[in-house]
């Protein structure tokens, strides 16, 4: 259990669908953490990247209790950024929670509660933010986690494609490979998935075809 005092920047905390990997669809309390040290080309969250109100960890619980779901995901911004956020995700954990986090990827891993699902944004060129991949995170990849990678276009899709190949990720976990939102049509990338018989799961966004990008949902 984390001291009481432990803080952390709280952009937002709001009950919605998830809209990304295995757990689409699943009513999801959301803890947005304030702050990101990348600034990727298609990011949808820049709202995040300042701002926010400072809570403790006995007060992030209650308002997540408040919600009738066991299913919660702390995401960002980069969650990681802050370094009282692995003791928040254990503190969900040992409270029953069914948690995940969202990453870019860019920071260590290793830390993170086992309990946690980890869904590791894997920075392709297209996002501008390539050189920042961690990519000793892969070695601590396990069948709970999730790999994503965000594709602008089919120079984007290559990439990924050689790098599933070269590192093994569909053996360590499951893999996403999703559409920049505005920036590359979803059946474009579902037919080169298909053509090249990779085994990787096409995702959109669920959360933006019901409710577009507002924030908050």
């Amino acid at each position: 259990m984390s001291p009481p005092d432990t803080r952390l920047r709280i952009t937002e905390i709001f009950l919605s669908l998830q809209g990304e990997a295995s757990r689409v669809g699943l009513p999801t309390v959301f803890i947005r953490l304030t702050g990101c040290p990348l600034r990727c080309g298609y990011c949808d969250t820049e709202y995040a990247f300042q701002g926010g109100e400072w809570m403790d960890v006995p007060a992030i619980l209650g308002r997540v209790r408040a919600h009738r779901t066991r299913h919660v995901t702390v995401t960002g911004g980069e969650p990681l950024a802050q370094k009282s956020c692995c003791d928040l995700l254990r503190v969900l954990c040992d409270a029953g929670l069914d948690v995940s986090l969202e990453t870019s990827g860019a920071l260590d891993i290793s830390g993170v509660d086992a309990r946690v699902a980890r869904i590791v944004d894997v920075k392709t060129p297209g996002s501008g933010e390539v050189a920042r991949n961690h990519w000793a995170n892969i070695e601590w990849l396990t069948p709970r986690d999730e790999v994503k990678f965000v594709l602008t276009d089919e120079a984007d899709y290559v990439w990924a494609r050689e790098r599933l190949a070269e590192h093994g990720l569909a053996a360590r976990c499951p893999v996403l490979f999703s559409p920049a939102w505005g920036r590359l049509d979803a059946a474009r990338l579902a037919e080169w998935v298909l053509r090249d018989g990779l085994d990787v799961r096409v995702q959109v966004q669920l959360h933006k075809l019901l409710w577009g990008q507002e924030p908050g949902r």
